[in-house]
């Protein structure tokens, strides 16, 4: 372990294993001081230090979303189905606990802590032995600076954003990386969007099967796609593809959708959003400006959902309930 320490403090500033050093001093110090003080006599500062200890939900998505998905390129599943695992048992004490402070009762929280940071410091221990020694030997320096990018995207747990990695003077935007990465699947016939590749069958799919109506006018106001699901909130047919949007609306509602073109054009407006009762159903129908990367405006994206069901949700599901 010490010879791996070494290794560690060797790693250039800023380099995600090492992030993941200095978040876990930090966690150290902040359980050591919940060992300090009495939690019932104390109560704001346990409090205080509670919501610091939330941070590590970073963490734990770093390592779900980051890390864990380069190890399983490398072969190694393992922590993507035991430690995610683990990451869950400790988000449930820290609800736990979040609950006995929401309804006051204090008396439960000092043996509900000392289950978590006992967990914590487990969890702390595995990595040190296994899961960053293993990553060490694993991953690659390319697969280090492309996980740092997506590592800022999620945050840090208990410190400040560490300096840039790779260093300032040959850190390279991710709109301007040109560099062509090996992927785990073929990129044929597909094409690349912001984040990731897909079939034109693969986005039609997508669009037919989400619960959202989608209906896309273009700047011209002309009416150029719209998602044919099986559930469609308000019908569609292939006539209104080429018809400008006007004509599209019963009248008693053109003018406001001609409004609405009007401030999204002008730049004054970005989004739209109704609720109505349609056939006993609660439906929300919102509409998007699109705009350019230089923010000229190329658009608008109707959504219609019905959101009946939503609205009647209450507390928490957490489980599958299939049977």
């Amino acid at each position: 372990m010490e010879l791996f320490m070494e290794k560690v403090s060797e790693l250039r500033a800023g380099h995600p294993l090492k992030v993941y050093y200095e978040e876990g001093e930090k966690l150290q110090d902040l359980i050591l001081e919940f060992h300090r003080i009495d939690v019932l006599n104390e109560f704001q500062v346990f409090f205080n230090l509670f919501n610091q200890l939330c941070e590590i939900e970073k963490r734990f998505r770093r390592k779900e979303n980051q890390l864990f998905p380069y190890l399983e390129k490398h072969g190694w599943h393992g922590p993507s189905q035991g430690m995610w695992s683990f990451h869950d048992t400790l988000r449930e004490q820290i609800r736990n606990i979040r609950d006995k402070i929401n309804d006051r009762e204090l008396d439960e929280i000092p043996l509900l802590l000392e289950y978590l940071t006992q967990g914590i410091n487990r969890l702390m221990h595995t990595e040190d032995i296994r899961l960053f020694p293993t990553a060490y030997s694993l991953l690659t320096e390319s697969d280090w600076k492309d996980m740092r990018t997506g590592d800022e995207e999620i945050g840090w747990a208990l410190i400040d954003e560490p300096v840039p990695y790779p260093a300032k003077e040959d850190y390279i935007h991710p709109s301007q990386d040109k560099v062509a990465r090996t992927l785990p699947f073929s990129t044929e016939g597909k094409f690349h969007y912001d984040e990731g590749f897909l079939s034109p069958e693969q986005v039609n799919w997508m669009l037919k099967f989400i619960p959202v109506d989608l209906t896309y006018v273009d700047e011209n106001d002309k009416v150029v796609f719209y998602n044919r699901g099986e559930d469609r909130v308000f019908p569609r047919s292939a006539g209104i593809i080429g018809r400008e949007v006007r004509f599209c609306h019963p009248p008693k509602s053109v003018g406001m959708v001609l409004k609405i073109l009007e401030e999204f054009k002008k730049g004054t407006k970005d989004t739209a959003d109704f609720w109505i009762k349609f056939k006993d159903r609660m439906i929300h129908i919102r509409y998007f400006a699109i705009r350019n990367n230089d923010k000229q405006y190329k658009g608008v994206l109707e959504m219609s959902q019905d959101i009946t069901e939503i609205q009647a949700l209450k507390g928490q599901k957490r489980l599958l309930e299939w049977e």
